[in-house]
């Protein structure tokens, strides 16, 4: 590896390396706007200036490569200086052409106190300005109901034209005009239709693009931020909830290398509107065909009265697509000491279980392990529309070349380029008698459009059949995976929240007439056609509760601890940022109180001896944001089941991307995403 000489001291770096990417690691400070490290380099804001021995003038660090550097006449390492007063003044000049027309906007902008413009002016500016021209105004453009634009403090550092089109893979942003007329817009104001938008607000180093539902709701230092994870999908992105008082303000991603990197989904970031609309915050009892407010006491009467009389055999639970492990293993315990086997935390009737053995359900090449496949089969899913942060990781292996795909399903942009090879399992058929491919590293990739379907199980055993055959199993590399779009899912098959034997699966306890009490624990996704006593654990309003003849109000993923387990088995923990409002609960407090009402307590107290007992039956839960791999050879007895799969094509779950939960569907914000990808608002500005 070259050597390099930064600020006197010598360092090795390699040939690739930027020279701002040699100077940080030399612990050298070097300002930028412009440059990103997951975007193509632009070189076009020159703050990042350093003098380079033997340029006559300064160099743009982050287009100046290492291997471009000559080195000294009798050989030495290049020289490369950042804190000369030939780069102080550099700086201070480019500073100051910066801010020629930057507005004085401080004190109203929504950036003020994250604002990369405010902190490199006072570290590496000047005091006062020579210019005293009238400064240019540019109008505002609209680009969508979430990124609210103040295009006069643009600062022309096209961070966004670039994430747009090389990481969200939609080509919408761009630069019209030039020099001091340019201007960032969309294609004729239209609104953005990317997923992963919003993920420009971060992005943007001055206060141009904000976000618009956040806009004039806190500043910064008012907001406490705690870390957390995402519950909107299972990819498990790492976030950061804000909020002041009792109210959540708004969430930001969090840096996680193996999983979402820097980036969340829309869905993610502006759901928090959601939370404090339509919360339960009492308990209510249904008298007479009517939900009427009761106290705690009186709502848990009602269940232990229904209970008393109500046959073991005939009690169900149901887990909805936002519990934690926790409450999963809780509800779980309790029907056991019920002694019913009627539990299911598959509400979309997928055929996934843990009897086939935990690499049956899980993401086995991890999210990470997409940039080291070769080639990828993706069938019965839309990865932009239920992950778009994976979708992105895919297309990020694309955009690197040498990553063939295909595709069975459904036809759809998935902002990369595929092989479209069929539509239903016929298609897959074909794969099952294939002879090894090629590549050494390939994806299967199967979606709950394969598997929620009441042929699943024929699907999943001639995907594993094709997995097989062509190669996608081989040693220290598991190419079978499957993509799941509940947060809950992984977690709640880990702890066997699945029917015991004899036991109804979700879809069957829905429209069973025997069922006497059925318990859902935030399940929302599912339609309750029968006359049971159906008993909601919940925090919004929605499917479950209006169905629901005792409610229970509970706390939301930002109001309570838990661990989610994503798609590719990794336990995360979710921290709490907020209180839930009025009486509601945590889940496992109310199972554990319920549960001493009708006479069978659980033996815990404390969310920490639960999680204790949930270790000590799942150890691997423990193993906080380690994934532990699962053992691959139960797949070849899952390829061995065989069954008949009917021709019909496979199609994704998710319909609508922005309402697919009841968090989202009591969101105004993602109401109004919903109605403009619809067709049913104006695209562009009137």
């Amino acid at each position: 590896m070259p050597k390099l000489i930064v600020d006197g001291k010598e360092i090795e770096v390699p040939a690739e390396f930027t020279l701002l990417q040699a100077c940080e690691q030399a612990g050298a400070e070097i300002p930028r706007f412009c440059f990103h490290e997951r975007l193509s380099i632009a070189g076009n804001c020159r703050m990042c200036l350093v003098e380079l021995k033997g340029s006559p003038k300064p160099v743009a660090s982050c287009a100046w490569a290492v291997r471009d550097c000559r080195p000294g006449p009798n050989g030495e390492p290049p020289v490369v200086n950042t804190k000369t007063p030939m780069v102080k003044k550099a700086r201070e000049g480019v500073m100051e052409f910066l801010l020629i027309n930057h507005p004085l906007d401080c004190p109203i902008c929504d950036q003020g106190g994250e604002c990369d413009l405010q902190d490199q002016a006072m570290a590496y500016g000047v005091d006062k300005s020579r210019y005293e021209e009238n400064k240019r105004a540019v109008e505002d453009k609209y680009i969508g109901p979430l990124v609210k634009t103040i295009m006069t403090r643009c600062i022309h550092c096209t961070r966004c034209i670039r994430f747009a089109t090389e990481v969200a893979g939609v080509s919408e942003l761009g630069a019209i005009g030039r020099g001091e007329d340019m201007e960032i817009t969309t294609y004729l104001e239209k609104a953005m239709s990317s997923e992963l938008q919003g993920n420009v607000i971060d992005l943007c180093p001055v206060g141009a693009l904000t976000s618009k539902p956040y806009a004039f709701q806190a500043r910064p230092w008012e907001l406490t931020k705690t870390e957390s994870i995402d519950a909107m999908d299972a990819a498990g992105s790492n976030i950061r909830v804000d909020v002041r008082g009792r109210e959540v303000q708004r969430v930001m991603p969090r840096l996680h290398e193996d999983v979402n990197e820097e980036w969340i989904s829309d869905k993610s970031r502006f759901i928090w509107d959601g939370l404090r609309t339509q919360r339960l915050d009492k308990p209510y009892v249904r008298i007479k065909g009517k939900l009427i407010r009761a106290s705690w006491s009186d709502a848990f009467a009602a269940i232990a009265d229904k209970m008393r009389s109500a046959n073991a055999k005939k009690v169900g639970a149901i887990i909805g697509d936002l519990a934690t492990a926790e409450e999963s293993f809780a509800l779980k315990k309790l029907m056991d000491q019920i002694g019913s086997p009627n539990i299911d935390c598959r509400q979309d009737g997928s055929v996934l279980h843990p009897k086939y053995g935990r690499a049956s359900y899980l993401f086995n090449a991890t999210i990470a392990g997409i940039e080291e496949a070769d080639g990828m089969m993706i069938i019965g899913a839309n990865p932009r529309k239920e992950a778009p942060v994976i979708n992105a990781r895919i297309r990020k292996r694309w955009r690197a070349g040498g990553f063939k795909i295909g595709v069975i399903g459904e036809q759809a942009d998935l902002t990369y380029d595929y092989a479209y090879l069929g539509a239903g399992p016929d298609t897959l058929a074909d794969f099952t008698k294939h002879k090894k491919a090629q590549l050494k590293k390939q994806i299967w990739l199967i979606g709950q459009g394969a598997l929620a379907r009441p042929d699943g199980e024929a699907v999943l055993s001639m995907f594993a059949k094709s997995v097989h055959s062509v190669g996608g199993i081989a040693d220290g590399w598991n190419g079978f995976s499957v993509l799941h779009t509940a947060a809950s899912r992984v977690g709640a098959l880990d702890v066997g929240a699945v029917p015991g034997e004899g036991g109804l699966t979700a879809p069957q306890m829905a429209k069973s007439k025997s069922l006497e009490v059925l318990f859902l624990l935030g399940a929302d996704e599912i339609e309750v056609e029968n006359d049971a006593f159906v008993v909601y654990i919940g925090t919004h309003g929605d499917r479950g509760a209006h169905r629901a003849d005792v409610i229970l109000p509970a706390a939301a993923y930002t109001e309570k601890s838990g661990i989610f387990v994503n798609t590719e088995g990794r336990p995360q923990l979710a921290k709490r940022a907020a209180f839930a409002p009025g009486d509601a609960r945590e889940d496992w407090a109310i199972l554990r109180a319920l549960s001493d009402v009708i006479g069978h307590k659980l033996p815990l107290d404390s969310l920490s001896q639960l999680r204790q007992q949930m270790f000590a039956a799942h150890p691997h839960l423990a193993k906080l944001d380690q994934i532990v791999p699962a053992d691959a050879s139960v797949l070849a007895k899952l390829s061995k089941l065989g069954g008949e799969a009917k021709k019909t094509g496979f199609k994704s779950p998710v319909t609508d991307f922005y309402l697919t939960n009841p968090i989202a569907r009591a969101s105004a914000i993602m109401a109004e995403c919903s109605r403009l990808a619809a067709g049913k608002l104006p695209q562009a500005a009137e």
